[in-house]
């Protein structure tokens, strides 16, 4: 499976934030959601190889199962573990991103 090098790339340098990323690293993940999830998940994370990650297909899940799959992956999927590349308040800001639709980070 392919993964999108460039977004993960900017992931590397880890600034662990106590609750938001900066602004740099929310711009970081944003990319990372829209590229590396993107590929799975559908560009527009409508679906795809992966289910959608829209507020509404998320709505009935807790954000401690969504930040476990995208911390631990799924195994016997092709669904990754993210756990090196983003720390747990990372994850709870992706999922917080992807609860409000990504309406803050669309052009």
């Amino acid at each position: 499976m392919r993964y999108g090098l460039f977004p993960v790339l900017a992931l590397l340098p880890l600034a662990l934030a106590a609750d938001q990323p900066s602004p740099q690293r929310q711009e970081a993940l944003i990319q990372f959601l829209k590229q590396d999830c993107g590929s799975c998940h559908g560009m527009t994370l409508q679906g795809g190889l992966g289910p959608a990650l829209l507020p509404e297909a998320l709505a009935a899940k807790s954000d401690d199962v969504l930040i476990t799959t995208i911390l631990k992956g799924r195994p016997g999927t092709a669904m990754p573990p993210w756990d090196s590349f983003l720390s747990r308040d990372e994850a709870a800001w992706l999922v917080a991103q992807l609860r409000a639709g990504l309406k803050s980070h669309t052009p």
